[in-house]
C-alpha cells in the first residue's frame, strides 16, 4: 500500500482507543480493517464503529429522562497522525446545511489545535461527497458567509487538507475540494457544476476554484454544467489523483505517509507558500462575491430555477415567461434539498 514504513514519530505506538480530539471529544480508532464508510485501513485514517458520535439515549443527570443528541453530520476520528472527518448527513446527501458547515470549521478548528494532527482527511459516506447548498434552508447573507469561512478556515488551516471522493460531487461540493490541498477521486465520483442552469453563478467556491482550473476548462463547465469524470477532473486540474478504479484508498496511501513524515512547521510554512495568493483573493474578493452570491439566490430566476430543479421540469426562465404571458412558479417547495437526480445535482453559494 506505501512506499516504506509508515512512520509517524511518536504516534506509532499501535494503540487506538479512546483517543480524545483538541476539543476534548473522545474517538475509538482501530489500527486496522476496513471501516463503515470504506476508507483506507494502512494508512489507519478512517475509523469504524460509531467513532466519534455523541452519546445517543443515555439518562440524562438527575432524572429518569432520556435525552437523545442529535447524530453529528461530521464525524471526527483520529489515527496514526491523520483526523479524518467525515460528511454523514445522507439525508441530504451531505449538502452544505447550516448544521454541516458549523461542525464542519468546528471539527477542523479541533484538528488545527491538536499537536498530534499532521493532516486531516476529508471525506464522506454514502454515494454522494457534496450535493451543493441546501435548498431547504432559505437563502441568507449568514448562510453564505458561513461558507466563505468555511472555504477559508481549509485554505488557511497550517496543516494540510485532503479529500477522498467516491462519489457525486455538485455545485459548492467543488469549492470544498478546490479548497483543499490534495485530493483524489476514485470509482463512482462525478462532477457537476449546476449553477448556470438554476440561474446562479459559482461565485464564492471561485476563489479556490479558479486558481486550479485553466480557464479554457472552468468556462466550459461553469456555463454549461456538464458532468465530467474523475479522469477529467484530474486533467483539468480539480482533482490531484484519479483512481478511476479503484476507491481512493490506495492512491492516497502514499500521500498521507508522506504527510505524517513532515514537521508541523515544515508543512505549516510550505503550505502558505502555495496559499498565500489564494488567501489575498478571500481578501479582496470574498465581500463582494458574497454580496452577488446572495443577490443571486434571492432573485425571482433563481428561485423558478430552483423550483423547476425540484420539481423535475425545465425552468421557464423571466423573460421566456413574459413573451408567453406566463409566469415563474412562486418558490421553492419547503422540506426539499439539494439533492434531486441520480448525480444530485445542486447549488453554491
Amino acid at each position: 500500500m506505501t512506499d516504506g514504513p509508515m512512520t509517524d514519530g511518536p504516534m506509532t505506538d499501535g494503540s487506538t482507543t479512546d483517543r480524545p480530539l483538541a476539543d476534548g471529544r473522545k474517538t475509538d480508532v482501530p489500527a486496522t480493517g476496513d471501516s463503515a464508510t470504506g476508507g483506507p485501513t494502512a494508512g489507519g485514517s478512517l475509523s469504524g464503529g460509531s467513532a466519534g458520535r455523541l452519546p445517543i439515549g443515555e439518562p440524562a443527570t438527575g432524572g429518569s429522562s432520556t435525552f437523545r443528541a442529535p447524530l453529528p453530520l461530521v464525524r471526527a476520528t483520529f489515527a496514526r497522525g491523520i483526523a479524518t472527518l467525515t460528511l454523514d448527513s445522507p439525508h441530504n446527501r451531505n449538502a452544505l446545511s447550516a448544521r454541516l458547515v458549523a461542525e464542519l470549521r468546528e471539527a477542523l478548528a479541533a484538528a488545527g489545535r491538536d499537536d498530534r494532527v499532521r493532516a486531516v482527511l476529508l471525506t464522506h459516506t454514502g454515494t454522494t461527497f457534496c450535493a451543493g447548498a441546501d435548498l431547504s434552508e432559505p437563502p441568507s447573507a449568514s448562510g453564505t458567509s458561513g461558507l466563505v469561512a468555511l472555504l477559508r478556515s481549509i485554505v488557511e488551516l497550517p496543516k494540510p487538507v485532503v479529500a477522498r471522493v467516491t462519489g457525486h460531487v455538485r455545485a459548492g461540493g467543488l469549492g470544498l475540494l478546490g479548497a483543499c490541498d490534495i485530493s483524489a477521486a476514485g470509482r463512482g465520483a462525478s462532477f457537476a457544476f449546476t449553477e448556470a442552469r438554476l440561474g446562479l453563478a459559482p461565485a464564492v467556491i471561485s476563489i479556490p476554484l479558479l486558481p486550479r482550473l485553466g480557464r479554457r476548462a472552468a468556462a466550459r463547465y461553469y456555463l454549461t454544467g456538464e458532468r465530467f469524470d474523475a479522469a477529467e477532473a484530474a486533467r483539468i486540474g480539480l482533482v490531484t489523483i484519479a483512481d478511476p478504479e479503484g476507491d481512493a484508498d490506495e492512491a492516497l496511501a502514499p500521500v498521507l505517509d508522506g504527510l505524517r513524515r513532515g514537521s508541523p512547521q515544515g508543512l505549516a510554512e510550505s503550505k502558505r507558500l502555495v496559499t498565500a495568493d489564494v488567501l489575498g483573493a478571500f481578501d479582496r474578493d470574498g465581500e463582494p462575491l458574497a454580496a452577488l452570491s446572495a443577490r443571486l439566490f434571492a432573485s425571482e430566476e433563481a428561485r423558478e430555477g430552483m423550483t423547476a430543479f425540484l420539481e423535475r421540469r425545465e425552468p421557464v426562465w423571466i423573460r421566456e415567461a413574459a413573451d408567453a404571458g406566463a409566469g415563474p412558479s412562486a418558490g421553492v417547495a419547503p422540506g426539499t434539498t439539494a439533492a434531486g437526480d441520480t448525480g444530485a445535482a445542486g447549488a453554491s453559494r
